[in-house]
């Protein structure tokens, strides 16, 4: 098969869909890779790294005509999706539950998408969605302290607070990936942190690990709010596989919270989880509304992105060698868990989470596997 692995566009976005070891090892299964110029090169991975593991340089539009199978990081931009073709296969981050122009440019195109996102394991967990989600949750907590400085809009609080002077309060919404990894690293600076989530099991799980260093609270409407409002950083961890963020967080609630808290809504890329989020870039990370900093960048892990390429790769190489080396199809066929990330399939949605968010009409999955040439 012919992997193409295009320059990532989205702002601040330095992660690339292939390492050239990945590349490597695709090239020793008899594929042909093809990969932008300087795809990698803002990471340390230059033309002639790829080019000695085997892959050939080619430029944007001749990669997405001739590639069978695009494998990339973000969604795709305009530009890009406006060059996807019909029976193309395109593997990336989608995230379409809130992203209802770039779902129906892909359903235009007649390309196959499959996302990171929404693919499992026999667990029930989202494998291609951990790694990314571990260093957007250690990155919040890292975030959220550096906007609580007074220069950058906040109240003014170390969270680890100094001898005689209380620590800041951070409160996490969620105890999955994201929760978990924003708990260790607000712990590890010495915050009074508090978890709050819907499963006793998570909280059971949490307790056992940190004991009385934490807060574990079950979600309801009236913990959540008592607790944000007594936040110095609150972070959103909340996810539905495929779905919409649910909104945890009303405006009215952020109008009372302290002023100079902070927000790191790290499911921003799922809608977010206040009514007052909206993404974010790099470039200008943060807003104010009602004197509480939002940070909200939607591709957190782009900041650390040679780290975040790296532990990506680990996780989607195995999958990117079933597509290439079996066809679409037959890959999908023969993984249950592989075919759980297909959401576009030649013109038809097959994500139900995402025709609920967008209320467009679903095809079941056999019958959108059925139909894949």
């Amino acid at each position: 098969m012919h992997v193409g692995v295009p320059k990532e566009i989205k702002n601040h976005e330095y992660r690339v869909g292939l390492t050239p070891a990945a590349v490597a090892e695709l090239v020793m299964h008899g594929h042909q890779v093809s990969i932008e110029h300087n795809a990698g090169a803002a990471i340390g991975f230059s033309d002639a790294d790829y080019q000695q593991a085997g892959a050939q340089l080619a430029d944007v539009d001749t990669l997405f005509a001739e590639a069978q199978l695009i494998v990339k990081v973000k969604e795709p931009q305009a530009a890009e999706r406006a060059r996807l073709r019909e029976g193309q296969i395109l593997f990336t981050y989608l995230h379409l539950a809130p992203d209802p122009e770039q779902t129906n440019d892909l359903l235009a195109s007649g390309a196959t998408g499959i996302a990171y996102e929404t693919v499992t394991d026999a667990r029930g967990h989202l494998p291609l969605l951990a790694p990314m989600s571990e260093v957007a949750g250690r990155m919040a907590i890292q975030a959220g302290a550096g906007c609580l400085e007074k220069a950058r809009g906040g109240r003014g609080v170390l969270l680890g607070g100094v001898p005689g002077v209380p620590r800041g309060k951070v409160v996490i919404l969620g105890g999955g990936v994201v929760g978990s990894n924003a708990l260790a690293m607000a712990v590890g600076v010495g915050a009074e942190v508090t978890v709050l989530d819907k499963s006793p099991d998570v909280l059971r799980r949490l307790d056992a690990e940190y004991g009385n260093r934490i807060q574990t609270l079950y979600s309801t409407a009236t913990t959540l709010e008592q607790e944000v409002i007594a936040a110095d950083l609150v972070v959103g961890a909340v996810l539905i596989p495929g779905a919409a963020a649910p909104k945890l967080i009303s405006a009215e609630l952020i109008a009372r919270m302290q002023p100079g808290a902070v927000l790191v809504d790290v499911a921003i890329d799922q809608g977010g989880c206040a009514e007052t989020s909206r993404a974010t870039t790099h470039a200008e990370p943060t807003y104010v509304v009602d004197q509480v900093v939002h940070y909200c960048v939607a591709n957190m892990p782009g900041a650390v992105a040679r780290t975040a390429t790296q532990a990506l790769n680990n996780a989607t190489l195995p999958f990117v060698l079933a597509l290439a080396n079996k066809g679409v199809r037959q890959a999908l066929e023969d993984d249950p868990h592989l075919l759980s990330g297909l959401n576009i399939a030649q013109g038809k949605l097959t994500n139900a989470g995402v025709g609920d968010a967008l209320n467009i009409a679903v095809q079941p999955l056999a019958d959108a596997l059925a139909a894949l040439s």
